[in-house]
């Protein structure tokens, strides 16, 4: 009985010391993971703030652009008023000298008889 309790003490170590490698062995393997995660969370990081500063300049830009365009805009409106108010002086134009193209030329001798009318 002597043996056997040494037989099982000596396979009871045998037997933890293959545990405590494998269990090791799996530590060194999570300890590996775990630096390939940090490496990883740091990569990200670093895109991350790679994309958080190409959007600010992104806002930035389009907020130049945004103020650039309401310039444009006035100064669009402001020729457009610009040749509106031509176009309606043209027209003024026009009918005023569609209207004197529509009175009769008066025949000379009336303008001379006005003439000597007034003198009188």
């Amino acid at each position: 009985m002597a043996a056997r309790i040494g037989i099982s003490a000596v396979e009871t170590e045998a037997m933890l010391r293959r545990r405590n490698e494998e269990l090791e062995r799996e530590l060194k393997k999570s300890l590996e993971r775990e630096d390939r995660m940090k490496e990883e969370l740091r990569s990200v990081w670093g895109r991350v703030r790679v994309a958080e500063e190409a959007e600010e300049r992104l806002c930035w830009q389009l907020g130049e652009l945004e103020a650039e365009a309401v310039n444009e805009a006035r100064e669009y409106r402001a020729r457009v008023m610009e040749l509106m108010e031509q176009l309606s002086d043209a027209h003024r134009v026009i009918r005023e000298s569609s209207f004197s193209a529509l009175r009769p030329p008066q025949p000379p001798f009336l303008n001379d008889v006005n003439l000597s009318i007034l003198e009188l």
